[in-house]
């Protein structure tokens, strides 16, 4: 099947082919699976998402996937997530985004509440160092995989390689400035740069070196109105978050653990970020654990902390779906503008650059004994020569890192 954008895609025929119910229940069953094995981050979320839509059920082709990449880095929210959300859009409308979303979210809520009960409890976190040790090398191998197939979509003449070469520099270049928001700026630049070069007339040749200069329930009214307090902070947060996980906790630190210390202490605040990015789903279910936190020093009860917990859940992912649902209907134009279709194709490049620079920065990590490096090849030929499931791999990969330490 061709890549490009006139290649009809299987979406195409089941949409008269397939019933609704249908095609909700198989957005259902993915995304609650992505959600309880996606561990790793959005870089790790948006292969594991590729892997399922493009590769095995082509709901749509990879140059599709790439431009719903590129184009939710210039949205608020948590990019995985609403990658999830527009994929459900384009399955199966309205339904589909509010099943895709929900379902990806959900398991994250579930596997974060007990862990919430039992820090609430006990005063602790659980020890998951060593299953976070395979899981961490099977991660650097589905990347690669992913970075290769984005790239054989993505780089496809002199320029994008040019360009995404260019922006694989700036990542590494920027990579100690997390507060300039490095992947929104590369990102940024190499639209412009896309517009300018596809955009121009067919008689002008601008030279390619220019693209190497990519800028581096119920309680007293009181406590209900502090979690609605609590809500409208997390509302804003999930309205105005661009950027990595840097970012979110400069939120939560200055918003949370200086402006209402009573809300939120700072090793409280460690401990939250923790458990958001140790277990799978968004780092954003970082609310529930707060949330759950938060609602049981107001209420001082199990229900009284949960559904403080669904709340700041419900409000930090509230803002995503909005923006999803208003801008599903405008890509297919921007991808038929010659002006838009160029900064795509600049930003599928860069897209394709920082998947490379995440891998790099993460093997370096993960892949520093004999088990990490055992892992990663082991992981590398499941996925290349048995193409088996990435969630699976991923279970497989923790399962074998903690029997490995403990043996």
């Amino acid at each position: 099947m061709s890549q490009g954008t006139s290649a009809p895609t299987r979406l195409e025929n089941d949409e008269a082919e397939l019933p609704l119910g249908r095609r909700l229940r198989e957005i259902a069953l993915l995304f609650t699976r992505l959600g309880f094995t996606a561990f790793g981050g959005p870089a790790v979320h948006t292969a594991m998402m590729e892997d399922e839509v493009v590769r095995r059920r082509r709901w749509i082709d990879r140059e599709h996937f790439l431009d719903l990449v590129s184009t939710l880095n210039f949205i608020p929210g948590p990019n995985s997530t609403e990658l999830a959300i527009h994929l459900g859009l384009i399955r199966a409308g309205f339904a589909g985004l509010l099943v895709a979303g929900s379902c990806f979210i959900l398991p994250a809520v579930l596997i974060i509440l007990p862990i919430a009960w039992a820090y609430v409890r006990f005063g602790t976190l659980p020890q998951w160092q060593h299953f976070l040790q395979g899981v961490s090398a099977a991660v650097v191998a589905i990347l690669a995989v992913a970075a290769w197939r984005f790239a054989r979509a993505a780089v496809r003449d002199t320029f994008t390689t040019l360009l995404g070469a260019g922006a694989l520099m700036a990542a590494f270049l920027l990579q100690r400035s997390p507060r300039l928001q490095p992947e929104l700026l590369i990102l940024a630049t190499a639209a412009v740069v896309g517009v300018v070069w596809r955009g121009r007339p067919a008689r002008v040749r601008l030279p390619l070196f220019s693209v190497f200069f990519l800028p581096f329930a119920s309680g007293s009214a009181v406590r209900l109105s502090e979690v609605l307090r609590l809500a409208l902070f997390f509302l804003k947060v999930g309205a105005t978050l661009f950027g990595s996980g840097y970012v979110l906790v400069s939120y939560l630190q200055s918003g949370l653990v200086d402006a209402r210390p009573a809300w939120l202490t700072p090793q409280q605040l460690l401990d939250a970020i923790a458990v958001g990015q140790v277990t799978p789903g968004p780092l954003l279910t970082t609310a529930t654990f707060i949330g759950y936190v938060c609602g049981e020093r107001l209420f001082g009860t199990i229900a009284g902390a949960v559904l403080t917990a669904l709340v700041t859940t419900a409000a930090i992912f509230l803002p995503s779906f909005v923006f999803v649902a208003l801008l599903g209907p405008l890509l297919p134009r921007l991808r038929r503008n010659r002006f838009a279709r160029g900064a795509l194709d600049g930003m599928n490049a860069a897209v394709v650059a920082l998947i490379v620079a995440v891998t790099v920065r993460l093997g370096m990590v993960a892949l520093h004994d004999r088990l990490g490096i055992l892992i990663a090849i082991a992981a590398l030929v499941a996925v290349l020569v048995w193409r088996v499931n990435a969630a699976w791999l991923i279970l497989i990969a923790g399962a074998v890192g903690w029997l490995a330490t403990i043996g």
